[in-house]
C-alpha cells in the first residue's frame, strides 16, 4: 500500500514538473531556431540573439525600464513590509491591529483589475487636484507595484518572525542592548533569509506584472511585458525568445545565490540556537 501510494506521488510530482519545465526548454531551444516563424523549426543557430544584442534597441529599453522598476519596487516593498510584519508581530495588541492586517492583506486577493484601475482613477485625481504626476510612466507603475508587493514581503517577514522566537532578543535586552540595538544586531540579521526571499519575490512580481502597468503607464514607458504583449498581438518575432532565454539563466543565478545565502544563514541559526542552549 505504501509503495502504491509512493509510486502514485512520484508520478504525479514528475507530471507536475514536467508540465512547468517541458515548455521553459522548449522555449530555450526555439531561442537557437534559425526560421523567421517562431513554431517552424529552421536548424540550430544563434541569428536571433544577434538580432537581439544588436537590432532591437526597444526590447532593451523595456528591459532596463522593466530592471529599474522592479529595483527600486523590491527594495521600497522590502523597507516598508518589514516594518509592517515587525508591527504585527513584536508590538503585541494595539488599537487597530486586526483592522491593519486585513488592510495589510488585502492586496494579496484583490483582483489585478480593481487594481490596476482603482490605481488609475487615483493617479487622474492627483493630477487634477495638485498637478502631479504631470505624466504616467516610471513613477506611477513603480508606486502600484509597490502596493501589493508589500503584502507579499510582510507575509514572507511576518511568518519567519513568528517563528524564530524572542529568546536571543530578550536576552541582549537584559544584558542591557538598547532597542534600536537589538533591532540591528539580532533582528536584522536573523530575518536575512525572509528578506531576500521578500525582495526576490517583490523583484519577480514587479518583472512579471502586466495587468497593472497597463492601468498606470503612459505613452513611450512600455515596460517587457507590455511591449511582449503588444508584439503577441502584431506577431510575435524569435528575438523574444533569446531575451526569455537570457532572463531565464539570470533568475537560474539569482535563485542559486538565494538558496546559498539561505543555507548559511540557516546553519548560522542552528549554531545561535545550540549556543544558547549550552548558556542555560
Amino acid at each position: 500500500m505504501y509503495n502504491k501510494r509512493s509510486r502514485f506521488l512520484t508520478v504525479m510530482v514528475s507530471l507536475g514538473l514536467a508540465f512547468f519545465y517541458i515548455p521553459l526548454l522548449l522555449l530555450v531551444i526555439y531561442s537557437f531556431n534559425h526560421s523567421k516563424l517562431v513554431p517552424v523549426w529552421g536548424g540550430w543557430s544563434t541569428r536571433w540573439y544577434k538580432v537581439l544584442f544588436f537590432e532591437s534597441p526597444e526590447v532593451w529599453s523595456a528591459v532596463a525600464l522593466s530592471l529599474k522598476i522592479a529595483f527600486v519596487n523590491a527594495t521600497f516593498a522590502t523597507m516598508l513590509g518589514t516594518l509592517a510584519a515587525l508591527a504585527m508581530v513584536r508590538f503585541g495588541r494595539f488599537k487597530g491591529r486586526t483592522l491593519f492586517g486585513g488592510m495589510l492583506v488585502a492586496p494579496l486577493v484583490m483582483p489585478e483589475v480593481i487594481t490596476g484601475l482603482s490605481l488609475l482613477v487615483f493617479f487622474i485625481s492627483l493630477q487634477e487636484l495638485i498637478g502631479w504626476p504631470a505624466e504616467r510612466g516610471f513613477t506611477t507603475i513603480t508606486i502600484a507595484h509597490i502596493t501589493f508587493s508589500m503584502a507579499f514581503v510582510a507575509v514572507t517577514v511576518q511568518a519567519r518572525l513568528t517563528g524564530m522566537g524572542q529568546d536571543l532578543e530578550e536576552a541582549a535586552a537584559d544584558l542591557g542592548a538598547k532597542p534600536f540595538k537589538v533591532l540591528t544586531a539580532i533582528t536584522i540579521p536573523r530575518l536575512t533569509p525572509a528578506l531576500v526571499s521578500g525582495w526576490l519575490l517583490a523583484f519577480t512580481l514587479s518583472l512579471d506584472d502586466l495587468v497593472i502597468a497597463s492601468f498606470v503607464t503612459g505613452p513611450g514607458a512600455n515596460t517587457l511585458p507590455i511591449l511582449i504583449f503588444s508584439r503577441i498581438r502584431l506577431g510575435l518575432r524569435p528575438d523574444i525568445n533569446a531575451l526569455a532565454t537570457i532572463i531565464i539563466l539570470v533568475v537560474a543565478i539569482c535563485v542559486t545565490i538565494a538558496a546559498l545565502i539561505m543555507y548559511r544563514q540557516h546553519k548560522r541559526d542552528l549554531l545561535d540556537q545550540q549556543l544558547a542552549e549550552r548558556a542555560d
